[in-house]
């Protein structure tokens, strides 16, 4: 692991966040390098993953555009977002493995999934929490600030308020999720220290965050520009690379390792 590292103790030898690095701008191109590798070195397994997540993909679009209602494309959408740290935890799973020098297979993730299921379940909750917030927040801007057809400057204004509110939920949640989800998948730590220690090295690394989550973004959004296929090699690829991206900005030595 690469940079200086910094945390706060909370008295009794363990921070209450974990030590993070100061990265390089070119941190988040090495990540991807990192996460291709091991693309490249267990293609089964991602195949299998990445079927998986544009098979769940294209059910939750499908039925969003068969129902059209709110209510039922929510709750659609709250099933996946416990499934998907899950499926994560597996991604992450492939790369840990390969990294200790061992072959990786369903098993493996399997367990390891099974291992971190409470932890899981609590950052899935923190997920649906922060959607429905962003939901109900996207319902305020709309009733207070209206768009009139005869007056093009209030979709103007729609958009801009409706953009700056969007990115305080987008900024926060990944700010929480950008390293917390790989530390549980690795170490046994309760999810509000990752949570918290994901946040702290965020805004310690502020400019090779962003540059990362720019990259998230734009590969996700290449991903769906495909009719989803090409979510079946950009979800498990991210997950490579947020495995290195994690390994490489947290300190993590002080909590103990699972095993998978």
């Amino acid at each position: 692991m690469n940079g200086r590292r910094e945390h706060e103790d909370d008295g009794d030898g363990r921070g209450f966040v974990v030590p993070c690095a100061r990265l390089p701008y070119r941190a988040p191109l090495r990540w991807l390098a990192l996460g291709w590798a091991d693309l490249r070195r267990s293609p089964g397994l991602s195949a299998g993953f990445g079927l998986t997540i544009v098979l769940v993909s294209l059910l939750i679009s499908t039925f969003a555009w068969w129902l059209g209602r709110f209510a039922l494309l929510a709750a659609l959408l709250s099933g996946f977002v416990f499934i998907a740290p899950l499926i994560g935890v597996g991604l992450y799973s492939v790369s840990r493995r390969l990294e200790q020098g061992h072959r990786p297979h369903w098993r493996a993730s399997h367990r390891l999934a099974r291992r971190v299921m409470g932890q899981a379940a609590v950052f899935a909750l923190l997920q649906l929490v922060i959607i429905l917030l962003w939901s109900r927040a996207g319902m305020m801007v709309a009733a207070f600030v209206p768009v009139r057809d005869s007056d093009p400057a209030t979709l103007v204004e729609f958009l801009l308020v409706g953009s700056a509110v969007g990115s305080v939920f987008a900024l926060a949640t990944f700010a929480a999720t950008a390293f917390s989800l790989p530390m549980i998948a690795d170490r046994d730590v309760d999810m509000v220290t990752a949570c918290l220690s994901s946040v702290n090295a965020v805004l310690r690394n502020k400019g090779v965050s962003l540059l990362w989550g720019l990259l998230i973004v734009l590969f996700t959004g290449l991903g769906f520009a495909t009719v989803f296929v090409g979510l079946g090699i950009v979800m498990p690829w991210l997950a490579y690379a947020s495995w290195h991206a994690y390994r490489e900005t947290l300190d993590a030595a002080e909590w103990p390792i699972l095993a998978d």
